[in-house]
């Protein structure tokens, strides 16, 4: 028996959930429930929420394994919301939920944030990889000066371009 098939995964206790967990009807039940009163009595907030994160729950829908996309996404969309939230927090009516989105320039402050972080997502790894590039290619000039210094010392056969070592020459 191989030591492989000896190792055996580490025992859950019976209270401890896995990463898939199901929730049962009673709990269904009151989560919809729960969420039907924070609808009903903060109305015109989740007005702006629903509109304003509308790329971030595309996202949850459409690209589920790629979380990473949907945290830096779903952030700059939430900052961009942020500002509309405060103002429709402090006027709490449907009216001035629905005025918000009256205006163009909300919309796209709002939806914009999302399509930013979108660019950060795609573009910062490469960035980074540029700037990675530029470090090697600053070491690889260093190393060459070192081995140009080092040629001169021992001779050119220290390169490996030469035939000659410089004992041989003499």
């Amino acid at each position: 028996m191989s030591k492989l098939n000896q190792i055996k995964p580490p025992r859950r206790l019976p209270n401890q959930r896995g990463a898939n967990f199901r929730l049962n009807l009673l709990q269904k039940i009151l989560l919809i429930i729960a969420l039907l009163i924070a609808v009903i009595t903060t109305l015109p907030v989740m007005v702006v929420l629903l509109i304003g994160l509308l790329p971030t729950f595309t996202i949850m829908i459409t690209d589920k394994n790629n979380t990473n996309k949907l945290i830096i996404v779903g952030c700059f969309n939430l900052a961009g919301v942020f500002i509309y939230l405060f103002h429709v927090i402090s006027n709490f009516t449907i009216r001035d939920a629905f005025f918000i989105f009256s205006d163009i320039f909300n919309l796209i402050i709002m939806l914009g944030s999302a399509g930013l972080g979108l660019i950060v997502y795609l573009e910062v790894p490469n960035l980074f990889i540029y700037i990675y590039k530029v470090m090697v290619q600053k070491r690889l000039k260093t190393i060459d000066s070192q081995l140009d210094k080092l040629a001169e010392d021992w001779g050119e056969g220290i390169k490996g371009t030469g035939t000659s070592l410089p004992s041989e020459t003499q």
